[in-house]
Formats: C-alpha cells, structure tokens, sequence
C-alpha cells in the first residue's frame, strides 16, 4: 500500500514483461525480481493479449517493436477487452526508438526508454500504481 507518493509500494507486483529482445528481458526481470515482484516474459504482443485473457497482472511492461504482434497493437486489444471487463491494467512502453507520444496516444499509461534503469522503472510503476 502507498501512504506518500515518496514510498515504495510495500506488497510485491506481478509484472508482465512484454519484450522479444533476451537481453532487455533478462534485464528486465533482474531489476524487478531484485525489487521484489513476480516476473512474467512473453515475447510478443500476441501472447501477451492471451496471457492476460487468463491470468492477472498489476502491471505490463509493453515493448513496442516485436514481431507476430507490436505493442501498439495489444495494447489496443488489452484495452478493447477492458471495456467489457471492467478492470483496467496499466501498460507502460519501454522502447529505444519509439515517440513517447505515440505511445501514450495509443493508450499506454507511462513511456520509459530503453536500456532501463532500476530508479526510472521503481519511479514510473509508482507513477502508474497511484
């Protein structure tokens, strides 16, 4: 629970890492697991629209250029499926060259580049988490 927007939320999360690149994944999963949190990996945007069709997440970590389906795109159906659900997940870009704007126009909640760094990411799910 967050009492102060300067303290980090005390109960883990469960994060899904939407990323096709092995490196960025594994940096991924180092800093959050590290942090506390469950990590999930999915290497596109189509297995992340199914993951999130059966399962629950806190938070998605939204690579934007991967292949079979980008991150534009199942964030687009992520939030189609939140019309009918109710529930809305917060779904934060992480790209090297993706336009922030683009991103947050295509629904995202929050905009980190690549390569992540531990202080931006904890900063950014506490912005999202709020």
């Amino acid at each position: 629970m967050i009492t102060t927007s300067d303290e980090i939320r005390s109960e883990p999360l469960r994060v899904l890492v939407v990323e096709d690149g092995v490196l960025h994944q594994r940096l991924a999963r180092r800093i959050l697991t590290k942090q506390g949190h469950e990590v999930t990996v999915t290497c596109n945007g189509r297995q992340a629209v199914d993951l999130l069709n059966i399962e629950d997440f806190d938070v998605v970590l939204m690579d934007i250029e991967m292949p079979v389906m980008d991150g534009l795109t199942a964030t687009g159906l992520i939030r189609q499926r939140e019309r009918t659900t109710g529930r809305r997940i917060p779904v934060v870009a992480v790209s090297a060259t993706a336009d922030s704007g683009c991103c947050l126009a295509a629904g995202m909640d929050a905009f980190i580049s690549k390569p992540l760094r531990a202080a931006v990411l904890n900063e950014t799910l506490q912005a999202v988490l709020a």
